[in-house]
């Protein structure tokens, strides 16, 4: 399917309001969940959803709802999660993925990586200038303008996915589910993630009240933002 026609696929009120929900909670949702959250049907919702699979927007697959396994576990459901596919639309045509892909290699092969994080922090600052990003709230705000679609996940939340990694805990944390450089940080990533953190050092620059810091973790952008030491008291 063309991404245009995909991306066509939104048009509808309820489809959209489903994928924006499947996405939005960053993991695998059955039909009863995401029907009920749109305020639809469960076969209405499974007619959408998989409209939106055909059309590469979501994934589909399945698994025990329940969590458990054997006998008495119940059936397999099907469930949804955001494709890895991307999709972009621009009329007239532009391939700005391909220039950015070359101007990587070409910096990455003349080791102008800190002159990258330099431009980045600059461009970062610069954001900051129209939008201050005292706060977790108000940096959440601007990375959501930004594409990056920020989740926080206080005390409790934070302690808990890190212990689950043999890490230890922390406080309030904002990771972020999307990286608006994914394809390119593949194929470069000391040079894509060293730039993504720089360009958030400089939104935060001159703030005492949040930083940020590089922590890779699959399916999610490698910076999160957290409250400052000295304003965590």
């Amino acid at each position: 399917m063309e991404d245009i026609e995909a991306v066509a696929l939104l048009q509808d009120p309820v489809r959209r309001r489903l994928y924006e929900f499947v996405v939005g909670r960053g993991r695998e949702v059955g039909r009863n969940e995401a029907a009920e959250a749109a305020g639809v049907g469960r076969t209405l919702a499974a007619f959408h959803l998989d409209k939106l699979v055909d059309g590469g927007l979501l994934e589909a697959g399945s698994r025990r709802l329940s969590g458990r396994s054997g006998p008495g576990a119940g059936r397999p459901a099907k469930v949804y999660r955001r494709s890895a596919v991307e999709r972009g639309v621009s009329l007239p045509a532009r391939d700005y993925g391909t220039a950015a892909g070359l101007l990587a290699e070409a910096a990455e092969r003349a080791g102008l990586d800190r002159e990258v994080r330099e431009a980045a922090r600059r461009e970062g600052a610069a954001l900051a200038a129209g939008a201050p990003c005292g706060d977790l709230d108000a940096l959440a705000k601007v990375l959501e303008e930004r594409g990056y679609e920020p989740v926080r996940e206080d005390a409790e939340d934070a302690e808990n996915a890190e212990n689950a990694e043999g890490e230890g805990g922390g406080g309030a944390v904002l990771r972020m589910r999307n990286c608006p450089f994914h394809a390119v940080a593949e194929r470069f990533p000391p040079l894509v993630c060293g730039m993504n953190l720089a360009l958030l050092e400089g939104l935060v620059e001159g703030s005492e009240g949040v930083r940020v810091r590089m922590e890779a973790r699959p399916g999610w952008c490698c910076v999160v933002a957290e409250p400052s030491k000295n304003n965590e008291d």
